[in-house]
């Protein structure tokens, strides 16, 4: 019989023949990404592989990461689904709220949704949080996975228009994203200083971990915004 030990609220591990990160599978029967489905006393889990998430290597790195079975979360970089179906396992009764720029993406992430009613997909570009401030309600949680050089920009757009006062941001800084010559460490402790100083009110920095050997050249930050 397999193994369950719970990590935090809906993350896991659970051991059959090997240690693996899990969530309880939503959407029973049905795997996203070719992830195994392990039955353990009546609960189905879904393995989720931290090579193709950042906030799943977030998970492993030991970050706090801040979800409730009602967390209402916005997920800016969708992409087609990986670790959005991950987070609502996580979130059962929350809500997230899905941007996602590529529309090739989104056309796969629409089926994914369709199965699963607290995800909600929106086609828009995260730098312009306006577009799609009609849709989403004031969050608890912003996770920013997006490829373009002003990431810290962008997180600071949406955390101002979207996060509530108690709220986090858990971001992945992609440093090939926002320079190709320079060197990591040298990007990424630019980038915390423009979370911390570069925007009103700014971000409080709680954790800050590269992300290997998950992820090369990817910095994890967990932050919320000063008071």
């Amino acid at each position: 019989m397999p193994e369950v030990r719970k990590l935090s609220d809906g993350i896991f591990e659970v051991t059959k023949d090997k240690k693996q990160l899990a969530t309880k599978n939503l959407d029973l029967g049905k795997t996203v990404y070719g992830e195994k489905l392990i039955p353990v006393e009546g609960v189905e889990y879904r393995t989720w592989d931290p090579r193709r998430s950042k906030l799943g290597a977030m998970v492993l790195k030991k970050f706090n990461i801040p979800l409730r079975k009602d967390s209402k979360v916005l997920y800016l970089g969708a992409a087609s689904g990986t670790t959005v179906s991950h987070v609502s396992d996580i979130v059962s009764e929350g809500a997230v709220y899905s941007v996602e720029f590529a529309p090739r993406s989104m056309r796969d992430f629409v089926g994914l949704a369709s199965r699963r009613k607290n995800i909600f997909p929106i086609l828009a570009d995260a730098g312009k949080p306006d577009s799609y401030a009609h849709i989403v309600e004031p969050v608890d949680l912003i996770f920013q996975d997006v490829a373009q050089p002003n990431q810290a920009e962008i997180a600071a757009r949406n955390a101002v228009r979207f996060l509530k006062r108690d709220g986090y941001l858990l971001l992945s800084v992609k440093a090939r994203s926002i320079d190709t010559a320079a060197s990591p460490k040298e990007i990424f402790t630019e980038e915390i200083k423009k979370l911390e100083q570069a925007f009103e009110p700014g971000f409080e920095i709680l954790t800050a971990r590269d992300l290997m050997p998950y992820h090369e050249d990817h910095l994890g930050v967990l932050a919320k915004l000063k008071d």
